[in-house]
């Protein structure tokens, strides 16, 4: 088995705490694990998997990697953001023929663009923000007054995001945004509770039970609230929500892991909002993996422990390999 960690996204750091957990949580007397830790200019490393660090190690060109990885039995790419949670990554395991844990190329794209995300989910009948989409150039339009929230389309862990007052702060929110991407949102703000749910499985996908997320000192959940000691808190399951409403979450939210067509593992994150209605506002193919992340946490209130949830995502990757054997190219 093989761990790939660290990658070339803001998130590189984050991608190496999950992976740390990981390799602390996986049993050695059932798994022979290596570690592939990419650096932030793209170089791969291979690791013994036996410590957060590798007592030798050795440059991996990256044209070479398909044969590597297909060396082993499983991957787990616990990377995040742009050059591993979108499809890229995944094109190259399934070059080289070998299972490996997540979302596949097409579904690990989609739910990377929000753009396209809301649009898949708006036509499935799921309910979405409004938004408008903008590249450079394109005028700066904001039907939705304010406050709003702009975003770059393929970024996570709220980099780059601005919650925008006024026009002044649109503006700097806009520049700020086009520096991480090309393509940015205009996203109209909601005033509701933010919840999120973790799903888990393949063809018959089961939600957590959902979580609250309630930013300490912080007016949004923001990169400080989700990474600063402190900075939020996880109520399990949410005050003030009723059973109706909780269910309806964890409906909603195997719906948009269906309609997406992810397998193995997500994170739903949604509003609900005073009427109780359930808005989803992205899909995290590859969340947060420590054992204190709110993705583990949800399970683990659940009823799965941590050890348990990895067995399961490995599970999970052999199965849709084999499945997918079966077919004719």
């Amino acid at each position: 088995m093989a761990i790939l960690a660290g990658g070339r996204s803001s998130e590189h750091e984050i991608s190496l705490a999950s992976a740390r957990s990981v390799l602390e949580a996986l049993d050695p007397e059932s798994y022979d694990v290596v570690t592939v830790a990419i650096a932030r200019d793209g170089k791969w490393e291979l690791g013994s998997g036996s410590g957060s660090s590798a007592a030798e190690t050795l440059p991996v060109p990256a044209a070479n990697a398909p044969a590597t990885l297909g060396a082993v039995d499983v991957v787990l790419p616990i990377l995040h953001g742009p050059f591993g949670e979108d499809g890229t990554v995944q094109g190259l395991l399934e070059l080289a023929d070998v299972a490996y844990v997540g979302a596949g190329v097409a579904a690990s794209a989609l739910c990377m663009d929000k753009d396209l995300f809301k649009k898949v989910l708006r036509d499935s009948g799921i309910m979405v923000a409004r938004h408008v989409a903008l590249r450079d150039g394109d005028e700066v339009a904001n039907p939705f007054g304010f406050p709003v929230f702009v975003k770059p389309a393929r970024l996570g862990s709220s980099v780059g995001i601005t919650k925008a007052h006024d026009e002044r702060e649109l503006a700097d929110a806009v520049r700020l945004a086009f520096r991480h991407d090309e393509k940015i949102l205009i996203e109209e703000f909601l005033d509701g509770t933010e919840v999120e749910v973790g799903v888990l499985g393949n063809r018959a996908p089961v939600a957590s039970i959902p979580g609250q997320i309630v930013p300490l000192g912080h007016e949004w959940y923001d990169y400080a609230s989700k990474y600063e000691e402190g900075g939020m808190k996880l109520v399990i399951p949410p005050e003030h929500l009723s059973e109706q409403t909780l269910a309806d979450v964890q409906r909603i939210a195997v719906e948009a892991f269906v309609v997406t067509e992810c397998e193995g593992m997500a994170r739903v994150d949604c509003f609900v909002l005073g009427d109780g209605t359930v808005v989803v506002n992205e899909l995290n193919t590859i969340p947060g993996f420590t054992s204190t992340s709110v993705y583990a946490k949800l399970f683990e209130a659940t009823g799965v422990r941590y050890s348990e949830l990895l067995d399961r995502l490995i599970d999970l990757a052999v199965e849709r390999r084999d499945r997918r054997s079966r077919l004719a190219y």
